[in-house]
C-alpha cells in the first residue's frame, strides 16, 4: 500500500468512526418495513441505473437447517441501530450486524424447558423490537409461547411473565386444554402494548379460537381481548347461529397485524371460522370471520370492521398483513386499507371509516347443494381493482402446455362442477379457483407513495374438493374426502399459463400500470414453452430510487423490477428458494438488499442462509 492509498484508508475508517447513526426510516425496523407495513424504503442509493451492478455482500448461515423434516425459513428480519434481527430455520433468535452479517448473539426457545412438542420446528416470519428509554427488547411469538429477549444480549427479561415469557394459551377466555395454538407471523406493539393474534386451525376437529389480545410490554399481563367470535352481548353475536360460538375456532389473525401510529388502532385480517368447507353448523355470516378488523390498541375496541366474505366455505381467509397506505384518488388524499385477498382481490378501505373507497358490489352466488348448509345469497366484489388473477374456473382455461396434459386435466375438471368464483361444491366434488394459495397470499404488497402505486404478486392457483360424512372426534357432519390442487400429469398447473404475475395498481385510476408473467420453469423453456410463471412464497419490497425486489418463485430466482414499467431489470439465481419476503436498509453509508434463500418447499433442497446483496 503506497502513502496515497493509506491516507485515503485511513481517511475512509476516520468517517465510518465518526459518521452519524443511520436514520431509523433508512433501516427496517418492522416485519413490514414501517409499523403500517408499506414495504416501502426511502433507501434509492440502489436505482434502475445500477442495480444491475447488485453482488453478494455477505452471507449469514444459520446452522439449523433440515432435510428430513425439512424446514423453511419464512422470515423477514428487521434492522434496528445497525444490528439485524431475525428468526431461523428453528425458530432460534439471532442477532447479527446489519453491515457484515457477524453473528452477535443466538436465542433457542427450544433449550429453556418447552415440551417436546414445542421443539418442531415451525413457521416464525419475524420479530419484533420494542423500546423504552433503555428498555430495548425482542419480542419472540414461537408456536403458543411469547417471549421478550434483551436486545442487546439475547438473555429472556426475566421480569416478563414467567422468566421471559407467557404461555399464549393462558388468558384466553376459552377453555385450552384439549386445544392447540399457534402464532406464526410477529406481533405488533403500540406504546407499552404488545398485542397478539394467532388461535387454532382451521378444522374439521375441535379447533381454538383467534381471539386478539394486548398484553403489558413490561410484564406480560393480559389488558385487554376482543373475541373474533363474538360471545353473548356482544357485537356479531347474532350472526353465529345457536351455540356455534361456543365450539366455533379458527377465526384468527394467522398473516400479521399492522399498526396506525397516528390514530392508535391495530388492523388485521381474520381468517375463516372452522369448519372451512363445511359450516352447516355455524349458520350466519359468522363476524368476524373474513373481515379487515380496526381494534384501539390501547383498549381492545372495535373501530370498525368490513368482512370481505359473509360465511365462509372456500377457505378465503385474509392471507395477508393489511398495508397502510396513503394514496391519491378523485382530487384526495386518503388514509387507507389495502387488503390483498385469495380471490386476488385488493379492497382499498378509508382507514378512518372502514368504508371501501373505489366501491364494492354484493353480487349472488348460487347456493349450497351440501345437506345443511346455507350460504349468504350474495358476496362482496370490489369495483376496482380487477382481479390480479382469474376468478372462477372456465373450460376453455384447461391447461394447453401439451396435448397430454390437456387431457389429463380435463377428465378431472369433467369430473366436478365448476363456475364463478364463490360457486359452492357438492358432494361429488367442486373446483376452488383461486385457489387455496390464492390470488395473493401471505407476502402481500408493497405500496410505493411517490408513485401512488401498489405492487402485489399472485398466483393462479386451482383445487378440487369432495365431500364424506365426518367420523368421530370431528365438530361436523361432513369432512373432506379430497382437497387436491388440480395439476396435469407432471404436477404442474391445471389452468392455462401464465401461472404468476406481478402487478402493479395505478390507486389514482383504481387500474393496472403494469402486469408481468413473474417466473420461469427452466425445463419448460426447454421445451420450447414460453415464460410461464411460478406459484410464490414471499412478497414483494419497493424503493424510492424506482425498484421493486422480490424471490419467492420456484425457479430460485431473485428479481429487481422497474417501477415505472415492470421490466426486470436485475436476477440473480439463489442457492436455495428464497420463500420470504425481501427487505432492505442502510449501514455505515451502504444499502443493502437481503432475502432468506433456504428452500425446503416442495421438494426442494432446505437451507439456511440470509444473502445480502450491495453495489
Amino acid at each position: 500500500m503506497n502513502r496515497r492509498q493509506f491516507l485515503q484508508q485511513s481517511a475512509a475508517t476516520a468517517a465510518l468512526a465518526t459518521a452519524a447513526p443511520t436514520p431509523r426510516a433508512r433501516e427496517w425496523n418492522h416485519y413490514g418495513g414501517d409499523a403500517g407495513a408499506s414495504r416501502f424504503s426511502p433507501c434509492d442509493q440502489i436505482k434502475p441505473a445500477n442495480v444491475a451492478n447488485l453482488k453478494v455482500a455477505w452471507i449469514h448461515k444459520t446452522g439449523d437447517a433440515s432435510q428430513r423434516p425439512a424446514t423453511v425459513i419464512e422470515c423477514t428480519p428487521i434492522v434496528v441501530d445497525g444490528v439485524m434481527y431475525l428468526t431461523t430455520a428453528r425458530n432460534k433468535v439471532q442477532s447479527v450486524d446489519a453491515a457484515t452479517g457477524k453473528l452477535l448473539w443466538t436465542f433457542d426457545p427450544a433449550d429453556t424447558g418447552g415440551a417436546p412438542s414445542r421443539r418442531a420446528p415451525g413457521i416464525s416470519r419475524a420479530v419484533t423490537y420494542w423500546e423504552e428509554g433503555a428498555d430495548k427488547r425482542i419480542f419472540h411469538a414461537y408456536r403458543d409461547q411469547l417471549w421478550a429477549l434483551n436486545a442487546q444480549t439475547g438473555k429472556p427479561v426475566a421480569t416478563f411473565g414467567k422468566d421471559g415469557a407467557i404461555d399464549l394459551k393462558n388468558d384466553f377466555d376459552h377453555d385450552m386444554s384439549k386445544l392447540t395454538y399457534k402464532h406464526s407471523s410477529p406481533v405488533v406493539t403500540y406504546k407499552n402494548v404488545v398485542i397478539t393474534g394467532g388461535g387454532g386451525g382451521e378444522g374439521p376437529y375441535p379447533e381454538a379460537p383467534g381471539h386478539i389480545r394486548g398484553w403489558d410490554a413490561k410484564t406480560g399481563k393480559r389488558l385487554w381481548i376482543f373475541h373474533t367470535i363474538p360471545q353473548p352481548g356482544e357485537l356479531g353475536h347474532d350472526t353465529w347461529a345457536g351455540d356455534s360460538w361456543k365450539y366455533t375456532g379458527g377465526t384468527n389473525n394467522w398473516a400479521g397485524m399492522s399498526v396506525d401510529e397516528k390514530r392508535g388502532l391495530v388492523i388485521a385480517g381474520i381468517g375463516s371460522p372452522s369448519f372451512d368447507y363445511w359450516a352447516g353448523n355455524r349458520l350466519g355470516d359468522n363476524l368476524f370471520g373474513n373481515c379487515v378488523l380496526a381494534l384501539d390498541a390501547l383498549t381492545g375496541k372495535r373501530k370498525w370492521h368490513y368482512q370481505v366474505v359473509h360465511h365462509d366455505i372456500w377457505d378465503y381467509d385474509m392471507p395477508a398483513q393489511p398495508a397502510l397506505v396513503t394514496m391519491k384518488y378523485n382530487g384526495k388524499t386518503i388514509d387507507a386499507v389495502c387488503q390483498p385477498t385469495k380471490q386476488s382481490y385488493l379492497f382499498f378501505l378509508d382507514r378512518e371509516t372502514g368504508k371501501p373507497i373505489y366501491g364494492v358490489e354484493e353480487r349472488p352466488i348460487p347456493a349450497s347443494k351440501m345437506p345443511g348448509e346455507v350460504l349468504s345469497k350474495t358476496q362482496p366484489h370490489p369495483l376496482k381493482p380487477p382481479p390480479l388473477s382469474r376468478i372462477g374456473f372456465k373450460p376453455e382455461w384447461i391447461t394447453d402446455i401439451s396435448p397430454e396434459a390437456h387431457e389429463f386435466v380435463k377428465k378431472q375438471v369433467d369430473q366436478v362442477e365448476h363456475g364463478d368464483l364463490f360457486h359452492p361444491a357438492p358432494m361429488e366434488g367442486g373446483i376452488v379457483h383461486p385457489g387455496f394459495r390464492g390470488g395473493a397470499l401471505w407476502g402481500g404488497c408493497s405500496f410505493d407513495p411517490k408513485r401512488n402505486r401498489v405492487f402485489c404478486n399472485t398466483d393462479e392457483t386451482t383445487n378440487v374438493i369432495a365431500f364424506k360424512e365426518a367420523g368421530p372426534g370431528m365438530n361436523v357432519k361432513y369432512a373432506l374426502s379430497k382437497r387436491a390442487q388440480l395439476v396435469d400429469h407432471e404436477g404442474y398447473p391445471g389452468i392455462k399459463p401464465p401461472w404468476g404475475y406481478m402487478t402493479a395498481v395505478d390507486l389514482a385510476k383504481g387500474d393496472f400500470k403494469w402486469r408481468v408473467v413473474n417466473g420461469e420453469f427452466p425445463e419448460l423453456k426447454k421445451r420450447g414453452i414460453p415464460k410461464t410463471g411460478t406459484h410464490t412464497n414471499g412478497g414483494s419490497i419497493c424503493t424510492a430510487s424506482g425498484l421493486v425486489f422480490i424471490a419467492a418463485t420456484f425457479d430460485r430466482m431473485m428479481r429487481a423490477f422497474d417501477s415505472e414499467t415492470g421490466k426486470i431489470l436485475w436476477e440473480t439465481e439463489l442457492p436455495a428458494g428464497g420463500f420470504a419476503t425481501p427487505m432492505t436498509y442502510e449501514a455505515n453509508g451502504k444499502q443493502y438488499v437481503v432475502i432468506a434463500a433456504a428452500g425446503g418447499k416442495n421438494g426442494s433442497k432446505a437451507n439456511d442462509e440470509f444473502i445480502a446483496f450491495s453495489l
